[in-house]
């Protein structure tokens, strides 16, 4: 069975137009962007969500992309850029997370996708270990002012992608790795886990991998086991860092994890016996006095009058 190319020329064999578009096309030798047609012909996509695709995949790396840069170019208002902006999201083709700078300035990081995820889980065949992120260059854009939402892509509406319709292919942004398709550490389980899969609340540069999470788990578990309390260990791990790029997160807080390991807490004493009790009160069987002694009988001057007693006691 032939391949179809839904862009081809539409003409009967006796070369007689039959109706629709007809195509002219002149090969680009440079200035142009790659597109797949998964995006341009997307059943559910917007007009305006996949011109607005195509024109953020065109832009260089560092390019302004939020909603009120977008809004001066294009006639379009920021209602309909922000609609088409989280349309874009929803099927994987673009993804925005909130960053700290250093400055304490909060920012949008955008992650330009040119072939949604799920498509490309389509093409790929079974699931394969993730990378490590630090590896894996991503098409970052930074924002002004684009609100924040979590992608969710609708798996069933993306049909299957045919790589030899697009030969094409921008392997840097197809190796961006989709952070929230990567399972969720179980914090309850495992109290380390969770502590290191916290770290990127405190400083988006701490984000760590599942993998590198369960390797330095163990290292946190052997703070906890000598007595240092959770927060102490998240304090210890987020303070004084340094203002350059944190290149390798792992590293780093292993670094800091084995170097800064407390000794443990030393034995407990063993508990001294307090003050020895007095002798009870007792009643003196001759004087009637009261004395203190272990057991009744007669007090000491009782005693000493009588030597028979004192001898027989």
């Amino acid at each position: 069975m032939t391949e179809q190319h839904p862009s081809a020329r539409s003409r009967a064999a006796s070369g007689r137009f039959t109706g629709g578009v007809e195509h002219e096309n002149h090969p680009h030798h440079d200035n142009f962007t790659v597109v797949g047609n998964h995006l341009l012909q997307h059943p559910e996509l917007s007009l305006t969500a996949i011109g607005l695709a195509v024109h953020i995949q065109s832009l260089p790396v560092g390019a302004p992309v939020g909603i009120k840069s977008l809004a001066g170019k294009f006639p379009e208002g920021e209602i309909r850029i922000a609609a088409a902006l989280r349309e874009l999201e929803e099927h994987g083709y673009l993804a925005r997370t909130k960053e700290r700078l250093q400055s304490g300035r909060v920012v949008t990081r955008t992650v330009s996708r040119n072939r949604p995820r799920a498509a490309f889980a389509a093409v790929a065949g079974p699931a394969r270990p993730v990378a490590d992120e630090s590896a894996s260059p991503a098409l970052a854009l930074r924002a002004d002012a684009a609100p924040v939402t979590h992608p969710t892509v609708n798996r069933a509406a993306h049909p299957t992608v045919n790589r030899a319709a697009n030969p094409t292919v921008n392997r840097a942004a197809d190796s961006t790795v989709n952070r929230a398709a990567v399972p969720a550490v179980n914090q309850g389980a495992d109290p380390a886990a969770g502590l290191l899969a916290r770290l990127r609340v405190h400083d988006s540069r701490l984000l760590l991998t599942e993998r590198d999470v369960r390797r330095l788990a163990p290292a946190v578990t052997a703070w906890l086991e000598r007595g240092v309390p959770a927060t102490a260990v998240e304090r210890t791990l987020t303070a004084g860092l340094p203002q350059e790029p944190i290149r390798h997160p792992a590293a780093f807080l292993e670094r800091r994890l084995t170097a800064d390991l407390p000794p443990a807490l030393p034995a407990p004493r063993p508990s001294v016996a307090g003050p020895r009790r007095p002798d009870p009160l007792q009643t003196c069987d001759g004087c009637e006095r009261a004395f203190r002694a272990p057991r009744p009988g007669r007090c000491r001057d009782c005693r000493a009058s009588s030597p028979t007693d004192h001898v027989a006691a």
